[in-house]
């Protein structure tokens, strides 16, 4: 076996560390009390009906990856063009991912009774209890990912020993895995979306603006549907979406760094296992975080932001700090420089996360706009809104373009000659920056996750008639979940522009290994000045120049077209999804009113197991279609336009799908905090004329923001992992 540096097992040690934690949190969590039998009858409710979710959307998804497993086999096996481990890297990655989901969603249906119990006790009772529930999702998705990582580089380092360039195929197999978390995790993402969003939709159009009953009030039969609809949606899918971001930062870095370093065996190692390095310190420092965060009784908005920025932020500059000293102990070549490379991809990530509270938060002016627009009717709140998400772009893009400048030069030691080796290290920077803003995912998954499961506790206390002290507490902790769920996808955004690019320039690579493995089989390529490829000379500026990929081809600007497309396309198509099921919704709540005699009265009981059935079927119908778009989209450009084609599509698909989904997320965020603040008594508080105006942009915003915001970061990551793994079938056919 290649010699593995003694620093690599601290890796497997602390996703055991993290996977302990995690369990230990649940077991803590599992010991606090569920409250009266009302409570535990109606946690109950969701829970089953989360359970009978997932279920059935692991089915269908089981079905999409045994036949792409099979695809990928045939790849491998009969025509050649594929690494024999494809399949089972791609296999193992969708497990991972599946179960990253599954097990953050069952926390989250076991704490929500438990926060609303806690909060009767104290505001920072049901803030620990929903955070440290949500940290069970943060560490179990460090955990399990960087588990998976650990586990393959063993297994594929024993299998190439001693081959010249063992590194670059154990890292570009390896991506493979990060494809079957992207797949997973599209599907998790897109039906969890349409599933909590048809539901949300139909139980406040027709009971908070037709009927004009409380949120979440037990006598709208959609309410249990909604409240599963946030933990298959918020909980379930934002683990798997997470999870494959994580992964995919560690997985393209480590690629990056073994092609820039592939002239130094001993330095390109190192290269290879710093990003898996960094992410494990994170694990450690995620854990200081998350003991950190507490608050006192009848804190205001900002008080409860600070008390989760304190935890976030502390980790946040602990890893600045750890990772110069893990760059220098490594050894790397211009550690220094990498070093200020992440550095600036965390300062990105706060950057944009404070921008993100700015645009959605109700303590700040542009939501607080949108909710005074309420004063003149739903529309007002739609324009306003609109245009609030289109301004709230410009800070997250200067942000992250400022990011990929200065972690591109600080890793190449400010080098602007474009040479092959300024080049590969300069995007070995700008996949690092990426693994640094995710190194304490940690905590900052926590806080995202901590969102759903206080929305739902908000519910249980509603639905279970408990004091209205007790609610205020629940809206106070849901109001905050709004706000770091917005910065959470925020976040997420960006990170994923960071990762898509490293992935980007990891397709380069892994079409020149392709290309050498087709050479060998006595296949020949060349260019149209006729020169012939070598593969003893295949670097960067050769491939770049052999396929023309400039802007003067025409396959790389309709590839770039057709990106951006697909970012609109993909949109359209959620959202009109989630526009189907909420009609249904709609159509079944207002027959429940109309036929079940005493539902208004209290004297009669919902069928809300007909309202699961709907979301649930709605769900599985409505996310094929989307998901496999991505998949489909990139294999045919491959094939008819090439290798430039696709370049222009992942490089159209990324600009475009970055800015619309801040666009789509922050929109969303800022419409829903308005309607929650004027519930807190704005503007003529709850059941007003504008209450219902900010009902109505806030249902608009839902699929903005839980469905197809949040679904882009995985299309432009997806997109870009495909044609990776197809790069081989792409060399076949040119």
């Amino acid at each position: 076996m290649n010699s593995i540096p003694l620093v690599f097992w601290l890796i497997p040690i602390a996703s055991v560390v993290a996977l302990g934690m995690a369990w230990f949190f649940f077991r803590t969590i599992m010991k606090e009390d569920e409250g009266t039998d009302r409570m535990k009858e109606i946690a109950e409710h969701v829970r089953k009906g989360a359970m009978a979710y997932l279920k059935q959307q692991y089915k269908v998804v089981t079905a999409v990856f045994v036949v792409l497993a099979i695809v990928f086999a045939f790849m491998a096996y009969v025509l050649k063009v594929q690494n024999p481990w494809v399949p089972f890297a791609f296999l193992t990655g969708g497990l991972f991912s599946g179960l990253a989901g599954f097990f953050g969603m069952k926390t989250a249906t076991y704490a929500s009774a438990r926060t609303a119990h806690g909060a009767r006790t104290g505001l920072d009772k049901g803030l620990k209890i929903a955070f440290r529930s949500g940290a069970v999702m943060g560490l179990v998705v460090v955990g399990l990912g960087l588990l998976d990582i650990a586990i393959w580089f063993i297994v594929l380092n024993a299998v190439y020993e001693g081959e010249a360039t063992a590194l670059v195929t154990i890292t570009t197999t390896m991506l493979t895995f990060g494809m079957g978390a992207s797949t997973q995790a599209l599907f998790a993402r897109v039906g969890g979306g349409i599933y909590t969003k048809a539901a949300d939709v139909g139980a406040d159009l027709v009971g908070k603006v037709e009927v004009n009953i409380p949120e979440d009030d037990p006598r709208n039969p959609a309410t249990i549907a909604d409240n599963v609809g946030d933990n298959v949606g918020d909980v379930a899918g934002m683990g798997a979406d997470l999870y494959e971001s994580y992964c995919g930062s560690i997985l393209s870095t480590a690629a990056l760094g073994a092609t820039a370093f592939a002239m130094n065996g001993d330095m390109q190692l190192r290269a290879v296992i710093a990003p898996m390095v960094i992410a494990a310190i994170g694990i450690f420092l995620s854990l200081i975080g998350i003991f950190l965060v507490r608050t006192k009784e009848g804190a205001s908005m900002k008080e409860l932001l600070h008390s989760l920025g304190l935890g976030t932020n502390v980790s946040a500059a602990l890893i600045a700090v750890a990772t110069f000293a893990i760059l220098y102990l490594l050894g790397i070549e211009n550690w220094l420089g990498l070093s200020f490379s992440v550095i600036s991809g965390l300062v990105a990530g706060v950057i944009i996360g404070q921008a993100t509270e700015y645009y959605t938060s109700q303590s700040y002016k542009p939501t607080q706009k949108i909710a005074e627009a309420s004063q003149t009717g739903p529309a007002t709140v739609i324009i306003k809104g609109i245009g609030t998400g289109m301004i709230s772009t410009m800070i997250p893009v200067v942000t992250i373009s400022v990011a990929i400048m200065l972690s591109y030069l600080c890793a190449n030691g400010f080098d602007m000659s474009l040479s092959a080796k300024s080049i590969s290290t300069g995007l070995y920077g700008i996949g690092i920056a990426a693994v640094g803003m995710l190194s304490t995912l940690g905590i900052t998954l926590a806080t995202d996750a901590y969102g759903p499961i206080a929305d739902n506790a908000g519910g249980n206390a509603e639905m279970s008639g408990l004091g209205k002290e007790v609610r205020e507490r629940t809206d106070a902790l849901d109001a905050l979940g709004n706000t770091t769920a917005a910065t959470g996808k925020g976040f997420a955004i960006g990170s994923a522009a960071l990762t898509a690019l490293a992935l980007l320039a990891s397709y380069i690579e892994e079409i020149k290994i392709a290309m050498i493995r087709a050479v060998e089989n006595g296949k020949q390529y060349v260019d149209a000045a006729g020169n012939v490829f070598d593969p003893s000379n295949a670097t960067t500026i050769d491939f770049v120049n052999f396929f023309q990929v400039n802007l003067i081809n025409p396959k790389v600007l309709v590839g770039a077209f057709l990106g951006a497309m697909a970012a609109f396309l993909f949109c359209g198509l959620t959202m009109g999804a989630v526009g189907r099921a909420a009609e249904s919704m709609v159509q079944e709540v207002r027959r429940q009113f109309r036929e079940i005699k005493g539902i208004l009265e209290g004297k009669a009981t919902p069928d809300y197991g007909r309202c699961v059935e709907i979301s649930t079927r709605s769900a599985q119908r409505e996310m094929i279609i989307p998901s496999l778009l991505a998949i489909v989209i990139p294999i045919v450009v491959g094939l008819v336009l090439g290798v430039a084609g696709v370049l222009g599509l992942l490089t159209g698909g990324l600009a475009a799908g970055f800015t619309l989904a801040v666009f789509m997320s922050n929109s969303g965020g800022a419409w829903d905090n308005a309607k929650k603040m004027i519930e807190e008594g704005s503007f003529e508080g709850k059941g007003s004329e504008n209450h219902k105006a900010t009902i109505v942009g806030d249902t608009v915003g839902d699929p903005f923001k839980d469905t197809s915001g949040p679904s882009l970061n995985i299309l432009i990551k997806l997109m870009s992992m495909v044609s990776i793994v197809m790069a081989g079938l792409t060399i076949a056919f040119l």
